[in-house]
């Protein structure tokens, strides 16, 4: 009984995992497509260290709104 009470456990953080990165996945896209420029070829090729923070700040921003929904 307790090993299935662990499992459930288990089964429900991955599934809620997927969700994250999908959500975050899905967010950073629709703002990949919001934008007038390539934001990866921006950063990659041009070095445009500020445009990396702001997307660093973005994902991170986003991590933790989907984090706080998940755990209530």
């Amino acid at each position: 009984m307790l090993i299935e009470h662990y499992f459930q456990l288990i089964i429900s953080s991955v599934i809620f995992s997927i969700v994250g990165l999908a959500i975050l996945f899905g967010a950073y896209f629709i703002v990949e497509k919001l934008t007038p420029e390539n934001t990866w070829r921006e950063i990659v090729h041009n070095k445009n260290v500020a445009l990396a923070i702001v997307f660093a700040a973005f994902i991170i921003g986003m991590s933790i709104i989907i984090s706080g929904a998940i755990h209530g």
